[in-house]
């Protein structure tokens, strides 16, 4: 358990019990979906543990904030209803809440972050919901969305620090032990702490030894520096938008430090191998924030090692130009992308010349330019920039060696060589062969 931790709640705050979640989960039960739990050979065998995976990125909305949204909207008085309801969110929780806020016919107004997702903004609109692009963080969207409550009278559905909203994410880890009651272990995302909270405290009422893991992008480390003690700085661009959050709750700090094991941080790199290796190899799509469980047993092999692990994918919605940045990048990171820079002369036959070498070694040319301005060569003279596909980084490898054989003079950046999970994947060879 976390340093400090206390079993008790803390005066003055309410914890959910397994009760509470049971009873959410019943009325839940048919607004939103019953997501899978698969167990991943090929994870398995990349991490050194027995992975199991829980598709919440499968819910309508593509993210697992719908159990709460439906839990606290379905409580509601008929007044409350008619008055509407507010919430701040930086994507998911926004969707859930206009969905279903649509779906039951209450108003919804969400006060979104002016840098949340592009893909998370159309959608909350679509859902119907009046959508306010207000701040850069969460807390400034708290601070208006409680304008709306003093003024207009409406109900704050806040995205993880109230107990139906708690309540109802441990329903999560009542399907996880219903499919598969073997795991001893799982890892959770934080950004404010409810999916955690809500999981903790269900599978600690059903499996009182099971351990609770918890995992924040390293840009944004609040529950983390809360837990122990810290003072590392929440600022940047993640790629984990999902869980960018600066202010811990109150409640979720209090069942975090009660009830979980340990919280890791990952770093962006890490965090793009993990969403890489689960698209490629699960065929599922997650976002950031979804990818951080994953991304957090690669990195600390020494803590999972032969433990029987559920890693939750929290969400899948990631906007497809970042999507298809990240990809882009691990491929690169992988070797299967060779970026170069060539000297050639400015004349005609060159770029044939070397599209012949690079074709007779089985690379495959996706993009070239030119660049006459470099000012320390002969104004006959040109770079000649590069990037090939390559079958792994042994094939970029080959490919590079028969330019150089040729005559040829390269540059080219310097890549990272790390053992990425996708380099580990295709090292391994074809025994590897998803999920099933």
């Amino acid at each position: 358990m976390l340093e400090g931790a206390t079993k008790a709640a803390p005066k003055g705050l309410n914890f959910p019990t397994i009760e509470d979640v049971r009873a959410a989960a019943e009325t839940i039960r048919g607004a939103v979906e019953r997501t899978p739990t698969y167990r991943s050979r090929t994870l398995s065998k990349l991490a050194g543990c027995e992975i199991w995976l829980k598709f919440e990125n499968l819910q309508f909305t593509s993210s697992f904030k719908e159990r709460g949204a439906v839990n606290k909207l379905m409580s509601l008085t008929p007044e409350q209803r008619c008055r509407g309801v507010v919430a701040m969110s930086a994507g998911n929780h926004a969707q859930a809440v206009a969905y279903h806020g649509g779906r039951l016919g209450i108003p919804v107004t969400i006060v979104m972050p002016e840098n949340a997702p592009f893909v998370k903004i159309k959608r909350t609109k679509e859902f119907g919901a009046h959508v306010e692009l207000f701040g850069a963080t969460l807390n400034e969207g708290y601070a208006r969305a409680r304008e709306y409550v003093d003024r207009d009278g409406m109900t704050l559905v806040h995205p993880y620090d109230d107990p139906k909203i708690v309540a109802a994410t441990g329903t999560v880890a009542l399907e996880l032990l219903e499919d598969a009651p073997e795991i001893d272990t799982i890892v959770v995302p934080i950004g404010g702490g409810g999916l955690i909270s809500g999981i903790a405290i269900a599978a600690k009422a059903i499996k009182p030894d099971i351990k609770i893991y918890g995992v924040q992008a390293a840009l944004y480390p609040s529950m983390y520096d809360a837990m122990k003690g810290c003072d590392l700085p929440c600022a940047g661009q993640t790629i984990a938008e999902g869980i960018a959050v600066k202010a811990p709750g109150a409640l979720t700090q209090a069942i975090i430090g009660a009830l979980v094991e340990d919280v890791f941080l990952v770093r962006e790199d890490e965090i793009e191998s993990a969403l890489a290796s689960l698209l490629e190899i699960e065929k599922t799509v997650v976002e950031g924030a979804g990818a951080t469980g994953f991304a957090a047993v690669m990195a600390n092999p020494e803590v999972f090692r032969g433990r029987k692990v559920a890693i939750v994918l929290s969400g899948g919605n990631i906007d497809m130009r970042l999507l298809s940045n990240v990809i882009l990048r691990e491929l690169s990171r992988e070797g299967r992308l060779l970026s170069v820079t060539v000297e050639i002369e400015d004349r005609p036959g060159w770029l044939a010349r070397i599209a012949t070498v690079v074709s007779d070694t089985g690379g495959n040319i996706l993009e070239v330019s030119h660049n006459r301005m470099m000012t320390d060569m002969s104004a006959k003279g040109a770079d000649l920039g590069l990037i090939v596909e390559a079958r792994d980084a042994e094939h970029a490898d080959e490919i590079r060696r028969a330019l150089e054989a040729a005559g040829f003079v390269l540059r080219e950046p310097q890549v990272s060589q790390a053992m990425t999970p996708m380099r580990r994947f295709y090292a391994a060879g074809p025994n590897m062969d998803g999920r099933r």
